[in-house]
């Protein structure tokens, strides 16, 4: 178990390091940039399969027990060691990333976005997976904050190098924003751990260990300091304004690991950190991080909104970046009940966003690869997508999703934000019920508001209009379908229905998710107990 986390994080470092270098000649295939696409294929096909299997090794019985560790010194000056386990929080999330990016690099091998070698691509990919899954398993709050930054650089590249229109400035706004905000988290973190004298994640969880040496006002400095960087990273209204730019301009497996997999770093980070090691300073600022979650909310619908009204030349990746800021509203909320009943959907919620938007932004690319444009208006013409028309599974595919997404009763999307409501109508002691009512009812508009827009949507591309402009004085405009469209590639089948499979079986299935979490949670909010 040991052996397959820790090969877990380092495999994709190897294989990033082996994609730069020349194909042995057997391997070349067609050519070296098949090769390299393949090699891609196989190392995320291992991670996750070493995922998989520690998964099934997981002793489900003990899910708030570190499992699988590995803690050795490091740099026995400042206290910090190479510390890495999973439990019942983290599990699912590595998973999840190694699920995701086996994905991408699948879809890539087929349909490459158009930009430099595959070579740097493919290595960029592999050390964002080693990034991210080191994030979910570390156990040292300095290796945490490496992790955590890891992922900067090689994200920056793959939206300035293989993005589309934009793609230089959104690059540069996304790597400022988290950057700054990272600046502000690190001395949060050193606080923690200067204070505390230890750096390692499950003693200062525990109420009878370090945390003891961190006063009130400790507390209050370094979740504020240590919460800004991970609310840029949620993201967190009004923090947030790097997204729609960059998912915009992301190519399609960009903007697929950015909001699958980088933006639940933020809030895991509330979870792992804020919650067990500060809880007296997230008790002072709960309230006030539900209400910039409920406000985000609103506002991630309400933009939705404008952009899929006629006439707005909404593009629909801009909307769908615009809907992951009310979706991770919905987390946040949960976290700031500070209750097992909102943690739990909180962590829920994380993971179907990331099952269904990770497989919305995935059916987006393949409309415009099919369409040249994900603008709704061109999308919604009298010559537009018509998808059920045109291509019938892949607009029967993307309504799927869109119901997923606004929370449909029996698919994935429901479970967290009921939970993350029931969570605010009751929250932890000591924090106000009527605020936390007032937030609740929010996010309870927002559910409605995200309904609308996400059918809206689904009614304007996929049951656009079929008929075409007359072409010839003889021609009169009358009814004549559109030309058919490519509809689902096995490629893409193979790509996506995971996706859709998971989507369902969650929604179906919530305890099988929530019987690893809620014991994690329940010993996360007890101080260790």
């Amino acid at each position: 178990m040991q052996i397959l986390l820790a090969g877990s994080v380092v495999l994709p470092l190897i294989g990033a390091l082996a994609a730069l270098l020349p194909a042995p000649p057997g391997l070349k295939g067609k050519n070296p940039d098949q090769a390299v696409l393949r090699h891609g294929v196989t190392v995320t096909g291992v991670v996750f399969a070493a995922t998989l299997a520690l998964a099934v090794g997981f002793d489900h019985g003990h899910p708030a027990r570190m499992q699988a560790t590995t803690d050795l010194s490091w740099i026995p000056a400042l206290g910090i060691r190479v510390h890495l386990g999973v439990d019942g929080i983290s599990l699912p999330l590595v998973v999840l990333t190694a699920l995701l990016t086996f994905l991408c690099a699948l879809y890539s091998y087929f349909n490459m976005p158009t930009g430099p070698s595959p070579k740097a691509f493919v290595a960029l990919i592999l050390v964002l997976e080693s990034g991210t899954l080191a994030t979910f398993v570390v156990l040292d709050l300095m290796l945490f904050f490496l992790a955590f930054e890891m992922v900067l650089i090689p994200m920056y590249f793959l939206i300035a190098r293989w993005g589309g229109a934009g793609r230089q400035a959104a690059a540069w706004k996304f790597i400022l924003y988290t950057l700054l905000g990272s600046v502000v988290m690190l001395l949060g973190l050193l606080l923690i751990g200067v204070k505390s004298g230890t750096f390692d994640m499950v003693a200062l969880a525990t109420d009878n260990g370090p945390k003891a040496q961190l006063s009130h006002t400790v507390q209050l400095v370094a979740v504020l300091a240590v919460g800004i960087g991970l609310a840029v990273k949620s993201p967190m209204w009004p923090l947030h304004s790097w997204l729609p730019d960059a998912h915009t301009a992301a190519p399609t497996v960009g903007s697929v690991l950015l909001a699958g997999v980088l933006l639940k770093m933020g809030t895991y980070g509330f979870v792992r950190i804020a919650l067990p090691i500060t809880p007296d300073g997230m008790h002072t600022f709960a309230p006030y991080l539900a209400a910039l979650a409920a406000v985000g909310i609103v506002y991630g619908s309400l933009a939705c909104l404008a952009l899929v009204r006629t006439g707005a030349k909404g593009d629909l990746k801009r909307l769908i970046a615009y809907s992951s800021v009310g979706h991770m509203g919905f987390v946040l909320l949960g976290i700031a009940s500070m209750t097992p009943t909102g943690v739990n959907g909180a962590l829920f919620a994380n993971i179907a966003h990331g099952l269904i938007t990770g497989l919305l932004f995935f059916l987006v690319g393949g409309l415009k690869d099919r369409l040249g444009s994900t603008d709704l208006d061109t999308l919604a013409g009298t010559t537009g997508a018509a998808l059920y028309g045109r291509a019938p599974r892949f607009g029967g595919l993307l309504a799927f999703a869109a119901v997923a997404s606004l929370g449909l009763p029996g698919l994935a999307g429901f479970w967290g934000e009921m939970l993350a409501m029931f969570g605010a109508f009751r929250p932890a002691a000591g924090l106000s019920r009527p605020a936390f009512l007032t937030f609740m009812a929010l996010a309870g508009l927002g559910t409605l508001l995200t309904a609308a827009y996400l059918l809206l949507v689904v009614r304007r591309v996929c049951m656009g209009g079929t008929l075409k402009a007359p072409t010839s004085p003889q021609d009169t405009g009358g009814p004549a379908t559109a030309p058919a469209l490519p509809d689902l590639a096995r490629y893409e089948y193979a790509a996506w229905s995971p996706l859709a499979v998971l989507t369902v079986l969650a929604g179906l299935w919530p305890a099988a998710l929530l019987g690893l979490t809620n014991p994690a949670v329940q010993q996360l909010l007890g101080g260790g107990k």
